[in-house]
């Protein structure tokens, strides 16, 4: 399950998965931007906020999730990874090969500095 909120103001779009992924959170998170994108044209950013990755519930879950970030990447600017995992180094490194967006890692207390990261304000 993916907890999520878009805010519109500043154009950013802050997810917490708070449990094994699912594929509807894919659907959700494209029901939410989608229309969004269509509109404004791209997001500032992406913020994921999680105290460990899930994982995923199944293959088709893991494939949805591929797909969102297939069809999302090159309209998100930056993406900031804030947790304490030692997997946010991980894929803030191995991320970087596979979308567009600029990525960093911020530690779990960093969640306001990674906002004003991702608005280019730092």
């Amino acid at each position: 399950m993916i907890e999520h909120t878009l805010d519109s103001v500043n154009s950013i779009l802050h997810v917490r998965p708070k449990s094994a992924l699912e594929q509807r959170d894919f659907a959700q998170l494209a029901k939410t931007v989608d229309p969004y994108i269509e509109k404004t044209g791209d997001l500032a950013g992406l913020i994921i906020e999680a105290a460990a990755f899930p994982g995923w519930e199944n293959l088709g879950a893991m494939a949805a999730h591929f797909r969102f970030v297939r069809d999302h990447h090159r309209r998100i600017k930056r993406i900031g990874l804030v947790t304490d995992s030692a997997l946010g180094n991980v894929a803030e490194r191995l991320a970087s090969h596979f979308v567009s967006a600029e990525i960093k890692h911020f530690s779990a207390g960093e969640l306001e500095t990674a906002r004003q990261w991702v608005m280019n304000r730092l």
